[in-house]
């Protein structure tokens, strides 16, 4: 079961841009061997799955896989 909240995990309190950050940040998501693009992986490959316990595990590990940096 999912319970969806919208709000933050940490506050989050932007002064101004920070380039260098905004280039990290692209680099650990982006690109064929970055986090979304495991998520996404996992996510597409779900809906080829026989068992509904096979596409619990891959939604489960779909959805989780984008981790917040510095947790890797």
């Amino acid at each position: 079961m999912w319970i969806y909240e919208k709000k933050l995990q940490y506050p989050a309190k932007v002064g101004r841009a920070n380039l260098q950050m905004a280039k990290y940040l692209i680099t650990q998501y982006g690109g064929p061997d970055g986090e979304l693009a495991a998520a996404l992986r996992y996510l597409t490959q779900r809906y080829n799955m026989p068992t509904p316990q096979a596409k619990g595990i891959l939604t489960d590990i779909g959805t989780e896989e984008p981790e917040p940096l510095g947790y890797q």
